[in-house]
């Protein structure tokens, strides 16, 4: 259920807007992403796990969060970003 310590290195160096950069908007949003699709996976064999589903539910809230306040800043690079991640909006 959770990612790596390896792929998160490759998002983090593929998302980052500068090097060393962990934290902007874009790489949570991708780190999520991959902790969504993770779960996602995990509960088409476990459907009763609920205590999971609440952890999804809430990571999925994290990144409505985080791609609202990019599209609130940057319009331009929020559209990027949902493109480069594949998002559905």
């Amino acid at each position: 259920m959770t990612i790596t310590a390896d792929r998160k290195a490759e998002l983090i160096k593929e998302y980052a807007t500068t090097p060393g950069d962990t934290g902007s908007p874009e790489v949570q949003v991708a780190v999520l992403s991959e902790r969504i699709a993770n779960l996602t996976e995990h509960f088409k064999g476990h459907a009763k796990d609920n205590h999971s589903r609440r952890g999804l539910i809430k990571m999925v809230s994290q990144r409505r969060r985080l791609l609202d306040y990019v599209k609130a800043t940057d319009v331009k690079r929020y559209e990027s970003l949902i493109a480069r991640l594949g998002l559905r909006r």
